[in-house]
């Protein structure tokens, strides 16, 4: 853990210089306080720190409440701390604790850097924290459960008429392939499931929910074609009650919390991969709706947050626990038109859960992450509660003219959120109304910061930072670490901390020996540069350019697959290119080690 402080002081000293200032007591206070605080100080209080200064760059000063825990001066006014002063007095005026109105943006990047860079380093939180999560994940589906109960009709025929606004076309195309079967191809993914089948032994399940046979028949789904028709006498059709529930679990996300998921039953998940294609593919075609709602490109978000930082008029929102305040009760109303959609999607929702020391629980949601239908789903819910609160901040009935309009300055990708500041309050309004929670401190519409899809702008300045993924590898074996160590050196290069890369680069070598100069798209673990790549010895076959450093390597598990699973599983491979891993049928699922190679390797 000394290796993350040292890391803080270069950054520190780094920072300093280009503000022309001084971090010598700053260290000294991070030094003190993290012996006495543990590495808590760093993941949980700086980042604390962080996010008082980013509301205070939205309020345009500080709050009396803000930087709680910091020693402020005797004779001061209580708005800016000693800590990070030198930065602070470049963007807030001491004596009021107003925004300059030409803060430095070089101080406001320093005190993001040195305050949020450790806040989602991948740790595991103490058991009494995940106890809390738990605790908290179940309270939230009670909190479903209210919002259902005191839900208008007057808010349910809103709801379910801007719906039929938005997806009215779209909805019809999924339910017509449905219902005639037409390009509905199941999927197998790579990671676990609540009953434990893994790899290509997914291909040979033998369980089916009796509610899928009724829309997407056992036959159709786990059979390579008719001619294996007597193998549907060893399928088990499972009754509701029977019905293998979704595993509750966490993964690390920050020390102050984990994230929360779920892990699906095989035959859900598979289900569940059907229809997502078929849904994006659709969405995707609409004109409006492919500006509005994003799945695989985030920039578009990014760009209107950077808008927004210049000219004010764009407003960014997110959501907590987005995944799990989206009610099952609001899905079956925006699809109740269309009945194979509709009764597609609700057989293959798990409709329970197991949660650590709380039993099986019913669900009101309608799924956690790990539902391969939880994005899709979310975001038209948000997309149709966000042209609601239009609505009623239009004070008249929406049109379809309004939502072309409006395409190019809406936005939702995931709990990520756009929208027109002089909606924000109507919105927020609406989405709060029908059960959601908007992060208030992660919401920006009044100054001139804004945060989006893992980027943050002020005034038209990106002010993106670097984050510390995992603590500092003492071995070579300590694999992750290494591959993070280096990612992080070479994102610090390219952010310009050129000092702080010198000093990573000495400790880097400390465990591997070999770290040579390549490009970012080069296989080798090595240095990113703007000056080019290193040769060190030129191929004999293809003279390319040749360099010795290490290499990730990873092996599939063994997983032999044949017979009618190996044919489905030929059948189910989607696009007309041939697979790219040749013993697919022999290997399957996701690595169980990962290890680094020393080798002559390509450095472009």
């Amino acid at each position: 853990m000394k290796s993350l402080l040292m890391l803080w002081q270069k950054l520190a000293e780094e920072s300093a210089n280009r503000c022309c200032t001084s971090a010598t007591m700053d260290f000294k206070t991070v030094q003190g306080r993290f012996e006495h605080e543990g590495f808590s100080f760093l993941t949980i209080t700086l980042p604390d720190f962080g996010k008082d200064f980013q509301k205070s760059l939205e309020q345009g000063h500080v709050d009396r409440r803000s930087f709680q825990g910091f020693q402020f001066g005797i004779h001061e006014w209580r708005g800016l701390p000693r800590f990070l002063g030198g930065f602070l007095d470049r963007v807030f005026d001491r004596s009021s604790g107003l925004l300059l109105p030409d803060p430095c943006i070089d101080a406001i990047l320093a005190i993001r850097q040195l305050t949020l860079m450790f806040g989602k380093i991948s740790l595991p939180c103490s058991d009494a924290r995940t106890k809390i999560a738990m605790r908290e994940y179940v309270e939230c589906e009670q909190d479903v459960r209210e919002f259902d109960a005191k839900r208008t009709r007057s808010m349910i025929e809103d709801f379910k008429r801007i719906s039929n606004l938005l997806y009215a076309s779209v909805f019809t195309e999924v339910d017509r392939s449905i219902y005639y079967m037409d390009n509905v191809k199941p999927k197998h993914g790579p990671g676990a499931t609540a009953d434990k089948l893994l790899g290509n032994q997914k291909f040979n399940q033998r369980t089916w929910p009796a509610r899928l046979e009724q829309i997407l028949p056992s036959g159709e789904m786990l059979l390579p074609n008719w001619r294996f028709y007597r193998q549907l006498e060893e399928i088990d059709i499972l009754e509701p009650g029977s019905e293998i529930p979704v595993k509750v679990i966490t993964v690390p996300k920050t020390l102050k919390a984990p994230r929360i998921i779920g892990i699906e039953p095989t035959a859900m998940q598979y289900a569940q991969q059907s229809l997502l294609p078929i849904i994006l593919d659709a969405l995707g075609r609409d004109d409006s709706l492919r500006s509005i709602i994003g799945f695989d490109d985030q920039t578009p978000n990014q760009r209107l947050a950077m808008e927004g930082s210049h000219n004010k008029g764009i407003a960014t929102l997110d959501l907590s626990e987005a995944s799990d305040r989206v009610s099952n009760q609001l899905i079956r109303i925006m699809l109740q038109q269309w009945p194979h959609l509709h009764m597609a999607v609700d057989a293959c929702r798990s409709r329970k859960a197991v949660v650590p020391g709380h039993g099986e629980v019913r669900l009101a949601k309608f799924a956690s992450m790990g539902s391969a239908l939880c994005f899709p789903m979310e975001a038209m819910v948000f997309t149709t509660l966000l042209f609601l609160g239009i609505e009623r901040g239009l004070n008249r009935p929406l049109a379809l003219r309004d939502v072309k309009i409006l395409k190019e300055k809406v936005r939702v990708y995931g709990d990520d959120i756009i929208v027109p500041v002089d909606f924000v309050r109507s919105c927020v309004t609406t989405l709060e109304a029908f059960g959601l929670k908007v992060n208030r401190a992660k919401s920006f519409w009044n100054g001139n910061f804004r945060e989006s899809c893992g980027k943050e702008y002020f005034s038209g300045h990106d002010v993106s930072i670097v984050k510390v993924r995992q603590a500092f590898p003492s071995h070579r074996k300590h694999v992750s670490g290494v591959i993070s160590l280096v990612s992080l050196r070479n994102q610090l290069y390219f952010a310009g901390y050129w000092q702080t890369c010198k000093w990573l680069d000495d400790e880097i070598r400390k465990i591997i020996k070999y770290f040579p100069v390549v490009l970012p798209s080069s296989p080798v673990l090595g240095r990113h540069s703007f000056l080019g790549y290193e040769t060190q010895v030129v191929g004999r076959v293809l003279h390319n350019p040749l360099v010795r450093g290490y290499v990730v390597s990873s092996r599939i598990p063994s997983d032999i697959l044949d017979g009618s699973g190996a044919m489905l599983k030929f059948f189910l491979k989607r696009g007309g290119q041939p697979s790219v891993d040749r013993r697919h049928l022999e290997r399957a699922g996701r690595p169980q080690a990962v290890d680094i190679k020393l080798r002559w390797t390509s450095s472009v």
